[in-house]
């Protein structure tokens, strides 16, 4: 994947409605650019470059648009017309996707607390916090470059949610009518399964 499903032709303004101040400083910023690309697997840096398979899209019909893409080919997307406010989806290569936040500022929070969130899913509160504090060993410098990042995109990290709260908005997303009017359907026509393994049955555990 690396692009937009949006029409284009000769003399169509290339993502128009994406280059807002807070995604170019996801693309330029070198503190923003180092943890986001670096530590949170989200890659801002070349939007121009990418563009969903064919035949990937909404099921409603609306736009999605392609801004970022994870290390592995996944795509983050914007869900229909405007700018940074507009829902966020998550498009797997192995086949998944779903709604991770209600806009870019919301995705910037989820990132910074819990750039770990798509390992989260069905873990218990201690399993949690063995992860978390597993990603941190492995991240050397992991608090300056959170902090660096957050201060270059306008925000005091003192004020960051706590990861309870970022998860369980996850959790919310993926389960709520925001979900329902941000199903992707895959080349064939069928929807593509839920991001969260356990949103597919009613008995799953009901938070991330």
């Amino acid at each position: 994947m690396n692009g937009s499903n949006a029409p284009t032709g000769p003399g169509a303004p290339a993502h128009p409605d994406t280059q807002s101040a807070l995604l170019r400083l996801l693309g330029t910023d070198e503190a923003a650019v180092s943890f986001f690309a670096g530590v949170a697997d989200l890659d801002a840096t070349d939007p121009e470059s990418h563009a969903l398979e064919d035949g990937v899209r909404l099921a409603s019909g609306a736009r999605l648009e392609q801004f970022a893409r994870a290390g592995s080919g996944d795509a983050y997307c914007f869900v229909g017309d405007g700018g940074e406010e507009r829902p966020v989806v998550y498009v797997s290569l192995d086949g998944e996707a779903g709604p991770i936040a209600s806009g870019l500022p919301e995705l910037v929070r989820l990132c910074l607390v819990v750039p770990w969130w798509r390992d989260a899913p069905g873990r218990t509160d201690a399993e949690l916090r063995a992860l978390a504090d597993e990603y941190r060993q492995d991240v050397r410098e992991f608090d300056r470059r959170r902090d660096r990042a957050a201060r270059a995109l306008g925000l005091d990290p003192a004020g960051l949610p706590s990861p309870t709260a970022v998860l369980s908005r996850l959790g919310a997303l993926s389960r709520g009518p925001v979900a329902a009017a941000c199903l992707v359907v895959g080349y064939d026509g069928d929807p593509l399964d839920p991001l969260f393994g356990w949103a597919r049955g009613h008995h799953a555990r009901p938070d991330l």
